[in-house]
């Protein structure tokens, strides 16, 4: 697996939300839960890797298939907030 060090961060960034599933990873950049799994243990320090396991373990928005109907999106709306025009 050779990543870009951008690439790799981004992906490392997208794990840790709560909203992106492992389905927009392996979509965007062609890795399966288990690469991602890897990439993290590899990329993370022990205590940091083993937070991140327990956080997603069994949470229902990182697989598009235990999602509710209800999420529609990846992200929050307010997580990309539009900066107002000075004047």
């Amino acid at each position: 697996m050779m990543l870009k060090q951008e690439d790799q961060s981004r992906i490392i960034e997208m794990a840790w939300e709560d909203r992106t599933p492992f389905e927009a990873i392996e979509k965007l950049y062609n890795l399966k839960e288990a690469e991602v799994i890897a990439l993290m243990r590899k990329q993370l320090k022990g205590k940091t890797f083993r937070n991140w396991r327990t956080r997603v373990s069994g949470r229902k928005t990182k697989h598009i298939k235990l999602r509710s109907n209800d999420v529609e999106r990846g992200y929050c709306p307010t997580q990309y907030k539009t900066k107002s025009k000075s004047k």
